[in-house]
């Protein structure tokens, strides 16, 4: 069996590598002006140059032949995966296609695509560490649902909103799947332990060519895609893993789901603006801009935000490795992340007024 998944991994590693190549080179020739990412204006552009979004594609192509490689070699089948994954990777990729959706239709599509899925998948959260939550989630299920779709939209558009930088994202995910695949090993989840083998490896793939210097973005469809990967193997290993808190899983999600919290209340309440339209006030931005106003090198800058912004968090989660079993203390330690996220993005935004 190891080697058996040595073997495949390998292949997986050797056909991204081709796929990628091989997908820039045919599209350049027949279709350069499809998939690229060319609108240097946006407020979460900061590329000088047309780079390709196929990252996404590369990405879902791969797990499909994981997917069914688990279906047809081992008879398993990951349906919530499949189904959530395709989904979301659509409704992204349609965005990258620049077919134009009003941000209120896509946030209500997501909503909707959720509820559907969820119900489909039985999919709910049984343990919160929060016993008045867990009674709630227990006895009705308009509120199981509705909590479980909010977890996704948290994590898919936190996923999305800190897309840009090269290998941000990427990192961040390869941090995050780790942890899990780590989590699930020791605990002898061995079929969903493969399965984030093989996606970190897919990861490390696109990485090759999203860092330091980009080739290939994400695009909405990617970022759709990394989120609500990491949003189901997060759900499904707490389910599995029912000794450790889950407040340990809040701390490993926490930058995803506080930038987009945080945002929405900041332009809602203070800015007095729509928070579901992008702007260039997120912590990751103001980063950027206090790192280029230092070197005057946008590409330098560009990735130093990703190389900060995850040893930090990869420095902050260690103490939460070391105690996931303690309750108690993941509680009180993911209130202590929030508040330094706070502090954090103060003081960044004072050295960029």
């Amino acid at each position: 069996m190891v080697l058996n998944n040595f073997i495949l991994g390998f292949l997986l590693v050797v056909f991204g590598l081709f796929f990628y190549k091989y997908l820039l080179l045919i599209l350049n020739k027949y279709k350069p002006e499809l998939l690229i990412d060319d609108e240097f204006s946006k407020p979460q552009a900061f590329h000088e140059s047309s780079v390709s979004i196929t990252g996404g594609v590369c990405i879902f192509l791969s797990l499909l032949v994981i997917y069914f490689d688990f279906l047809l070699f081992k008879n398993i089948f990951f349906s919530e995966y499949l189904s959530f994954c395709t989904l979301f990777f659509i409704l992204g990729f349609i965005d990258d296609l620049r077919i134009s959706i009003k941000p209120i239709i896509r946030l209500l599509l997501m909503a909707i695509f959720l509820i559907v899925l969820v119900e489909y998948n039985n999919f709910y959260i049984e343990r919160t560490g929060i016993e008045f939550l867990n009674n709630w989630l227990k006895n009705s299920k308009f509120i199981s649902i509705f909590f479980v779709s909010l977890c996704f939209l948290f994590i898919i558009n936190g996923a999305n909103l800190i897309d840009g930088y090269n290998g941000l994202l990427g990192f961040h995910s390869l941090i995050i799947l780790t942890n899990l695949l780590l989590v699930n090993y020791f605990n002898a989840n061995n079929e969903l332990a493969t399965l984030l083998f093989f996606s970190i490896l897919i990861l490390i793939t696109f990485l090759i060519f999203n860092f330091p210097r980009a080739k290939v973005f994400l695009g909405d469809g990617g970022s759709y895609l990394l989120g609500t990967f990491i949003a189901i193997s997060t759900i499904k290993t707490s389910i599995l893993n029912p000794q450790i808190s889950p407040f340990y899983f809040c701390i490993l999600l926490f930058y995803l789901f506080f930038e987009v919290f945080f945002s929405f209340f900041r332009k809602l309440l203070k800015e007095k603006k729509p928070p579901i339209h992008p702007d260039e006030k997120h912590l990751h931005m103001l980063l950027y801009k206090i790192l280029l106003a230092k070197n005057k090198d946008r590409l330098k800058s560009n990735y130093q935000v990703s190389i900060i912004i995850n040893l930090v968090y990869l420095t902050f989660i260690i103490p939460a490795i070391l105690m996931m079993k303690n309750g108690m203390f993941c509680k009180y330690y993911s209130i202590l992340l929030f508040i330094f996220y706070f502090i954090s993005y103060k003081n960044a935004y004072a050295k960029t007024k």
